[in-house]
């Protein structure tokens, strides 16, 4: 294994990026909640970085990337053990085998921290501490070695997942409308508007993902080359699309193109590439952004038809988004994008359905793993946490911030 000092200072960079989308996250998130539950937002995401961090380099690197079993990984790896000289199993690498482990690590780190957004105003800090401790465990760690893993069974079929459309963005949708399901509505809605207390917040932190999402996106091709390249301008074109495409949609059925809509749309867009970004060139990331900005924003509304809390739309946004961007992979992968592309997609000269059957399986695969453990986690915690997961009424009349962390986000003074 051949080191490249500019790749390796690529993913260096990169890994730091998407460490401070997780920060980024919870501004966005934290502008949309109403100002007595903005530091528990702020909390529930920056608390991922202790919690994650920890359990990946102790075992859950190990069960994502050790070993040659298709459906989860063994304890090689555990405690970080020979992780600086050696890759994993089928890993070809030309970065430092211990920059890898930082760099997925950063992913695991935000993965359950898009779940807060589900759950947001009612869950118990206590009990999101023991959720996404299990959840990044029971879950995350198979269903990243299911997709990057070599050994993983998604992978040896063929499917194909750039930088974690399932893996990440799939799973973190179903995994939130889970939660939501066991954890019930907030009181008051839908009757009641919760409108967002700080949306210049929200929109400083789509820009901070916006940002960061360059090195998760790019920073997945693992060195500094054309395919980087490739996903950097894929990623930015994107989301410009889905901005667009959301707000055109907005405006068409509600009269208003928004600040909050422009900045989920954005958002919405940078999910969608995910699974594309070094896979697909030409007009495809204009396409892809456009049709999941769209739909997306169309999905939105499905919580209120169907009845589930999903206070900042979670589902809508991470899962519609990350099913449409790993579906369209099987309409625009092309091989001389990357030559990992073994099957090109349906719209590409030479293609046919081949990828998009992996990428139906990968996606099915990704929704009922992830729904089912999910759901038995939260019931499980739900059952064994006394009183439950969910904060009292009266916890909730008050607000999150006061009740589990006895601190206020803003300290407003009479005059």
């Amino acid at each position: 294994m051949e080191i490249d000092a500019g790749s390796t200072a690529w993913v260096l960079m990169a890994t730091a990026l998407v460490m401070f989308m997780t920060p980024g996250l919870a501004l966005f998130y934290g502008g949309m909640v109403r100002a007595k539950n903005a530091l528990g937002m702020l909390m529930q995401n920056f608390f991922s970085l202790g919690l994650v961090s920890v359990l990946w380099v102790v075992v859950c690197y190990s069960l994502a990337f050790g070993g040659t079993n298709k459906w989860v990984g063994n304890f090689d790896f555990l405690g970080l053990k020979d992780v600086a000289g050696t890759a994993p199993p089928g890993v070809a690498l030309v970065i430092p085998p211990l920059l890898y482990m930082a760099f997925q690590m950063t992913f695991a780190v935000i993965t359950p921290a898009l779940i807060s957004g589900a759950v947001a105003d009612r869950m118990k800090f206590s009990a999101w501490m023991w959720f996404i401790g299990l959840w990044v465990l029971l879950v995350y760690s198979p269903i990243a070695h299911w997709v990057f893993a070599p050994a993983g069974w998604l992978f040896q079929r063929g499917a194909l997942d750039f930088a974690g459309g399932t893996v990440v963005h799939i799973n973190a949708g179903i995994a939130a409308l889970a939660v939501v399901l066991v954890l019930g509505r907030r009181r008051g809605w839908p009757d009641h508007p919760m409108p967002p207390h700080s949306l210049p917040l929200t929109v400083l932190g789509a820009g901070i993902l916006w940002f960061g999402w360059f090195g998760f996106n790019a920073g997945s091709a693992l060195a500094a080359d054309g395919v980087a390249a490739q996903a950097l301008v894929n990623t930015h074109v994107s989301a410009a699309a889905a901005m667009l495409g959301w707000l055109l949609v907005e405006k068409l059925t509600t009269g208003h193109p928004t600040t909050l809509g422009a900045a989920s749309g954005a958002v919405t867009g940078l999910v969608a590439i995910t699974p594309c970004a070094g896979f697909v060139g030409g007009m495809a990331p204009v396409i892809i952004g456009l049709i999941a900005g769209a739909l997306c924003m169309l999905a939105v509304s499905l919580k209120f038809r169907f009845g589930f809390d999903d206070s900042l739309d979670v589902v809508g946004v991470h899962l519609v988004g990350g099913v449409v961007g790993s579906l369209l992979l099987g309409f625009f992968a092309d091989p001389a994008v990357n030559a990992v592309v073994t099957d090109p997609g349906v719209f590409i000269d030479g293609g046919g359905w081949a990828l998009m059957s992996d990428q139906l399986v990968a996606v099915g695969a990704t929704l009922v793993y992830s729904f089912v453990v999910t759901f038995a986690i939260c019931v499980v915690l739900n059952a064994v946490i006394p009183g439950g997961i969910r904060v009292s009424p009266e916890d909730e009349e008050v607000g999150l911030d006061l009740t589990q962390h006895s601190e206020t986000a803003y300290a407003l003074e009479r005059a």
